[in-house]
């Protein structure tokens, strides 16, 4: 639930609606307008057409756009490392996202791996546009591409977001033994063994 008071995730995709990684190289439908994937993903001209993906947000340095007529282009230039400024683009690739929804089309949001840069953009779009708090953006994209895994600077840009949005955060950066961590890996690093450990 957002912290204004209701959510506006599409309620027909409560369901977990992952595609097999091998069977067409990790592609999730995040909501009925919005896909999130890896760069691969983006050089499938027949798996983007048959998804109804008009647009694709390329959150890369690394990968070129094949810039195919019949594709929208989004660049957004960056490594995937803490420093990069992820967040000077949320409320641009979030608007973009919104008005190719509004246009009955559907936007592809692809990094190297879908894991990090591809997954921070993801979880601005659903705060801005769907209403829901950074926590529940989590869950849900989580739900649907269990690998995201956002690096500790883009959630430090993403909680600055949220409080920008709804004036409080809903996610904490926590000290654990292997660093500083969201909240919400904190359960995951409690179980973790360092592999010179065993």
């Amino acid at each position: 639930m957002s912290s204004r008071g209701h959510s506006t995730l599409p309620r027909t995709l409560m369901a977990p609606r992952m595609i097999s990684e091998g069977d067409i190289g990790g592609i999730a439908q995040i909501t009925s307008s919005l896909f999130l994937g890896r760069g691969s993903i983006a050089s499938n001209r027949h798996l983007l057409q048959a998804r109804g993906i008009t647009c694709i947000v390329n959150a890369t340095i690394e990968i070129p756009n094949f810039n195919w007529p019949q594709f929208e282009y989004v660049k957004v230039p960056l490594a995937d490392v803490p420093h990069a400024p992820i967040g000077l683009y949320f409320d641009t690739v979030a608007d973009k996202i919104h008005s190719v929804s509004r246009k009955h089309g559907a936007t592809l949001v692809h990094c190297a791996a879908g894991v990090s840069r591809s997954a921070t953009l993801c979880l601005a779009y659903l705060m801005k546009y769907h209403n829901v708090c950074l926590l529940e953006a989590h869950t849900w994209v989580k739900a649907r591409r269990p690998v995201i895994r956002p690096n500790v600077g883009f959630w430090r840009q993403l909680i600055d977001y949220e409080r920008q949005l709804f004036g409080k955060s809903t996610v904490k950066m926590v000290q654990t033994p292997y660093g500083i961590v969201p909240d919400v890996y904190e359960k995951e690093s409690r179980h973790l063994m360092p592999y010179w450990g065993m």
